[in-house]
């Protein structure tokens, strides 16, 4: 059994899923990516296939929404981050002050939901004095940020990890418990899952990906990031993005999909089509830990991991 056979084994994708009335596919489908050549974010916006629909997100700004990996396709109340986790901090322990239109405590859910909520939060998020600020400055930033109460709670924050001129960009909700031990995003049991996922089309975490977060610092006892908190940490995935310059985007989770899409639609929606973010495709996925509490959904997965090989082929 060679090593990425063993991948698919571990992550439940083996034998691959083929209907009986269908002949298996061919070896060609399922190869790992090509070596590939970095082109400009704008060449490669140009250069999506058009049998994909690409669906433009706002230069500007982004909104976002508080949904989790349980909340994933059922639209349920519950959440977990990359760890389990389900209490909603109250909005009163929050410092920054509020108004009627502050919803810095709040989750998306909290507040209301619909498209003019939507648009009225991203409104609310600036892009902030970052242009110019390089990978070390950028890192200190983030560790010294006190832009939200999340800094005060937590032990470190937790960056990103990878290639700072990969190819590939995956981006997740926030930290849990082991990553804010660690200070490293997607480690413990959704760590080892991400990291087969990877080896399965040819990736490694500090080889040929960059791996971040949404938010970086652990919300409290794991719970979804508010929408405040949110706000407060996307001018750094902004500039990680920016920095980072990579011909591909896959988002893992409800939370990540919405922080970059002009879109509240399900995850189960949104997963299976190419997205142009500020010319750049994305393609949306269902986040790791959700997979270990649902691992029915692995295939899915291996579908949209199979359309990202393609796509960043095609470029």
């Amino acid at each position: 059994m060679d090593r990425r056979e063993a991948m698919l084994r571990e992550m439940n994708l083996y034998p691959l899923w083929v209907r009986r009335d269908l002949p298996a596919p061919q070896a060609a489908e399922v190869e790992a990516p090509a070596p590939l050549e970095r082109v400009a974010a704008v060449e490669a916006a140009a250069a999506l296939p058009q049998t994909y629909e690409a669906v433009p997100a706002p230069a500007a700004v982004n909104e976002v929404t508080t949904d989790s990996a349980m909340q994933e396709e059922t639209g349920s109340a519950e959440a977990v981050t990359e760890e389990a986790g389900d209490e909603t901090v109250p909005p009163d322990l929050f410092a920054a002050p509020h108004d009627e239109d502050d919803w810095t405590g709040m989750t998306f859910r909290e507040h209301g939901e619909g498209e003019d909520t939507l648009r009225a939060f991203q409104r609310k998020v600036a892009a902030g004095p970052l242009a110019g600020v390089d990978w070390p400055e950028l890192k200190q930033k983030v560790h010294d940020c006190q832009l939200c109460a999340l800094r005060a709670g937590c032990t470190q924050t937790v960056f990103g990890v990878g290639d700072q001129q990969a190819d590939w960009l995956f981006v997740g909700e926030g930290p849990g418990e082991e990553e804010d031990a660690e200070g490293e995003p997607f480690v413990g049991e959704s760590g080892r899952l991400l990291d087969n996922m990877l080896i399965a089309i040819g990736l490694r975490r500090n080889a040929n990906a960059y791996i971040t977060n949404v938010v970086k610092c652990r919300p409290p006892e794991n719970r979804p990031p508010h929408l405040g908190e949110i706000a407060a940490c996307l001018p750094y995935l902004k500039r990680q993005i920016g920095l980072l310059k990579p011909r591909l985007i896959v988002v893992m989770g409800k939370t990540a999909a919405t922080a970059l899409l002009d879109s509240d639609a399900t995850l189960a929606t949104l997963r299976g089509r190419v997205y142009d973010y500020a010319g750049i495709p994305l393609i949306v996925t269902y986040h790791p830990a959700y997979l270990l509490r649902k691992p029915t959904e692995k295939a899915r997965v291996w579908e949209d991991l199979r359309l990202a090989v393609e796509t960043i082929n095609a470029l």
